[in-house]
């Protein structure tokens, strides 16, 4: 059973599961599905149509899904006044137990996998890809295209305008590396020696050159405790 505000407006064919609290002036459109036991708070948009100029804007839009919606898991804790648009070449998505602090924006064909931080007033430009426990700090800005590792932390009002490799530490106004993300590693239970190594990687990588160089590459070969998260790092990028 879902709690749905009375004034809260659900287009047709909108797909929930149990549990879902969806408070008031909350909009969620046609083509949107989401999981169970999300919170959405008042005022947030769900499956708008993409911020691109020249895409069709029907007076209809909130039952217009096109081709591609808005995919939300489990868990999730979105707060005031988020927006999330519907894709325009592929799905939009929210993996399970994220949290949107008030304001966020994912802009259309965003993904963001299990466990992801959006602070305060963050912005996922176009076809952003957020991997598993990445963090991004209140006011930053990521660039569209851009792929974000999994466990990185994107510190407050960042500028982020190339790919951020797994558990890095960047900040700055454009994001610059700034170690890796220890804490985080630690509390995901990274081995010592695994965060030692990655550590001494990124103290001493060199700053990156080409328009489309992320802003280091994670050792070779990387520690085994953390080859998954390159891995997905890798396929996010040919992707």
């Amino acid at each position: 059973m879902n709690t749905v505000h009375p004034t809260a407006i659900v287009g047709d064919g909108v797909q929930m599961g149990d549990g879902n609290v969806i408070g008031p002036w909350a909009v969620i459109a046609a083509g949107t599905r989401l999981g169970s036991d999300n919170w959405i708070g008042a005022g947030c948009v769900i499956g708008g149509l993409p911020e691109i100029r020249g895409y069709p804007h029907p007076a209809d839009w909130i039952e217009q899904a096109g081709e591609f919606g808005v995919v939300i898991g489990d868990g999730n804790v979105i707060r005031e006044q988020v927006t999330i648009s519907r894709g325009s070449r592929r799905q939009t998505r929210v993996g399970g137990s994220c949290f949107l602090m008030t304001r966020v924006q994912l802009a259309h064909d965003v993904e963001l996998s299990d466990g992801v931080t959006c602070a305060l007033g963050a912005i996922l430009a176009g076809h952003v890809r957020l991997g598993q426990a990445g963090n991004v700090g209140a006011a930053a800005v990521v660039h569209q295209f851009r792929v974000i590792g999994p466990g990185a932390m994107v510190g407050q009002g960042s500028v982020v305008t190339r790919d951020v490799p797994p558990f890095a530490k960047v900040h700055g106004n454009p994001a610059r590396l700034h170690g890796a993300n220890q804490v985080g590693m630690t509390r995901q239970g990274i081995p010592p020696q695994a965060i030692q190594t990655l550590e001494s990687c990124y103290a001493a990588a060199p700053a990156p050159s080409g328009d489309g160089a992320p802003l280091c590459e994670p050792p070779e070969p990387m520690p085994a405790a953390l080859a998954p998260q390159a891995e997905w790092w890798q396929q996010a990028r040919r992707n």
